[in-house]
C-alpha cells in the first residue's frame, strides 16, 4: 500500500502542480473541470445512481462549466451558491444520524454533488485569475490543518467531532489544525507585508476557511458512508479516488474566494 502511496504521489503531485500553477486561462479551467468532471463520476456512483446516470451526471456537469466559463457574474454566482450550501451541509453534517433520511436519497445526494463540485470549480478559476499566490495559500490552508490535525488528534484526541460520521476525528485534531493555519496566516502576513488591519482579516478568513475544509471533508465521509464505500473510487492506487483527494478543497476554495471577492475585496 505504501509503494502504491509513493508512485501515484510522484506521478500525480508533477502534473497538479503543472497543471495548477503553470497553466492559466481556457487551459487552467480546462484542466481544473476536467478534475471536477471525475470527481462527478466518482460522485454519481456514490449517490447510487442508476449505471447510465454514472455517464450522463459528469456530461451534465461538464456542460454547466462550460457554459460558465468566461462569464465572470455567473462564476460570482456560484460562489454564492457554495457558501449557502455549505452552511447548510454543516447543518446536516452536525445533526446526523437525525438527518440519516436525506443522506439516504439517491437523488438529494446527487443535487449535492452540484452545490459540491460546481462551486469548487469556480473558486478555482476565479482564484487562479488573481495569480498563483491565493491560490497557493488556500491549498495550503487545506493541506497545513490537515497534516497539524493529524498529529494533534493522535496525540491528544479524546473529545470526537463527529463521531456517528468519521468516528476518527477529534476536537483536538480541529484545534490543531487551527494553531496550524494560524501559523501560516502569520507567515503569509509577514511575506506580504500586511498592515495589522489586513494581517488581522487574513487570520480570521483563513480560521473561517479551516473550519469549512473541516466540513467537506464530513461531508464527503458520510456520502460514502451511506454509499457503503470506503473510497470514492480505486482510480489512484492508494490514495482511493479524486474526490478523496479534493474533499476538503471542495469546500475551502469557494469560500475563500467568496471571502477574498466580498470582504478583502479582491486582495489584502
Amino acid at each position: 500500500m505504501l509503494k502504491q502511496r509513493l508512485i501515484t504521489a510522484i506521478i500525480l503531485a508533477p502534473l497538479a502542480l503543472w497543471g495548477l500553477f503553470g497553466l492559466e486561462g481556457f487551459a487552467f479551467a480546462l484542466f481544473t473541470g476536467a478534475v471536477i468532471c471525475v470527481a462527478a463520476w466518482e460522485w454519481a456512483r456514490l449517490s447510487g445512481l442508476p449505471r447510465p446516470g454514472h455517464y450522463l451526471y459528469p456530461l451534465g456537469i461538464g456542460l454547466a462549466l462550460w457554459g460558465a466559463w468566461g462569464q465572470p457574474h455567473l462564476l460570482q454566482q456560484m460562489l454564492w451558491a457554495g457558501v449557502f450550501f455549505w452552511v447548510f451541509a454543516l447543518t446536516l453534517v452536525m445533526t446526523y444520524p437525525k438527518t440519516v433520511s436525506w443522506w439516504r436519497c439517491p437523488a438529494r445526494r446527487a443535487i449535492m454533488g452540484i452545490f459540491v463540485l460546481i462551486p469548487a470549480w469556480s473558486g478555482f478559476v476565479l482564484l487562479r485569475d488573481t495569480g498563483s499566490f491565493w491560490l497557493l495559500y488556500v491549498l495550503l490552508i487545506a493541506w497545513v490543518a490537515d497534516i497539524f490535525a493529524y498529529f494533534a488528534g493522535r496525540a491528544f484526541g479524546k473529545h470526537k467531532l463527529a463521531p456517528a460520521v468519521s468516528p476518527g476525528k477529534s476536537w483536538e485534531g480541529v484545534a490543531g489544525g487551527l494553531v496550524g493555519t494560524t501559523l501560516l496566516s502569520l507567515g503569509a502576513s509577514f511575506y506580504l507585508d500586511l498592515s495589522p488591519a489586513n494581517s488581522l482579516t487574513l487570520l480570521l478568513i483563513t480560521l473561517v476557511i479551516t473550519g469549512v475544509s473541516v466540513v467537506g471533508d464530513l461531508t464527503e465521509s458520510l456520502v460514502k458512508r451511506e454509499a457503503g464505500m470506503k473510497d470514492s473510487s480505486n482510480l489512484l492506487p492508494g490514495h482511493g479516488g479524486f474526490m478523496d483527494r479534493i474533499d476538503s478543497l471542495t469546500s475551502a476554495v469557494p469560500v475563500f474566494a467568496f471571502c477574498l471577492l466580498y470582504i478583502a475585496g479582491g486582495s489584502l
